[in-house]
């Protein structure tokens, strides 16, 4: 992709990319375990190791550091599942911590706001999220949206990875990630940035109310 935009001569490149976790975590580090071989949080990491190749190809880029997709809770099963009880739960190896995410359609509006910014943005790292918000916040607003009692259910990263379902374990890392590294990955993800690049820019709160109907919740 980069040698194909250096060809065409774009004038500026938007890469979608994240951060390469094994400079914070590295290989023979054992608080996770490494994956493929390779990696740590492979989607993080492949993306952020490929960051060199436009800038060595000289391309005009900016590098645009996104965040967890709210779409998850719809799409891939990480919404509120009830449990014995028949009680909502929300579970997420987050301890106390902040999960930075935001609307995927916002990803692209924060993307078009870099590109009417111009030259200004080439060459720089820009991060954006809609909120950053705890597992226990992130069920308020649940028990909210949707008229019921939603739990905060936090486990180890341990316990997460040994769900056993594809990509269970790189999401496990991730998420320890983002738990062990808080205030870095929140802190490189400045929401009055990503709100002067999208005035638009959803809440969570905000969110859930467009998309609730949405969420599986058995």
């Amino acid at each position: 992709m980069a040698a194909a935009a250096k060809a065409a001569g774009l004038r500026h490149v938007i890469w979608s990319t994240l951060e390469d976790t094994r400079h914070w975590v590295p290989l023979n580090d054992d608080r996770m375990p490494t994956l493929m071989g390779n990696y740590k949080v492979p989607h993080f990491d492949g993306k952020g190791e490929s960051d060199i190749c436009f800038t060595e190809a000289d391309v005009p880029t900016t590098f645009l550091l996104t965040s967890f997709y709210w779409e998850n809770f719809i799409y891939f099963g990480m919404g509120p599942k009830k449990g014995p009880d028949g009680v909502l739960a929300l579970t997420l190896p987050m301890a106390d911590k902040p999960l930075s995410g935001m609307s995927a359609g916002d990803i692209g509006k924060c993307a078009f706001g870099v590109f009417k910014g111009g030259a200004a943005h080439i060459g720089k790292v820009v991060g954006i999220a809609g909120e950053h918000l705890t597992g226990t916040q992130m069920a308020a607003s649940f028990s909210m949206a949707l008229g019921q009692e939603v739990r905060y259910n936090a486990v180890t990263p341990a316990a997460f990875r040994a769900f056993g379902f594809p990509g269970a374990e790189d999401l496990g890392n991730m998420f320890q990630f983002y738990t062990e590294f808080a205030d870095y990955f929140t802190g490189a993800r400045d929401l009055r940035v990503a709100r002067a690049l999208n005035p638009e820019l959803l809440t969570f709160d905000a969110w859930l109310a467009a998309n609730k109907g949405l969420i599986p919740l058995s």
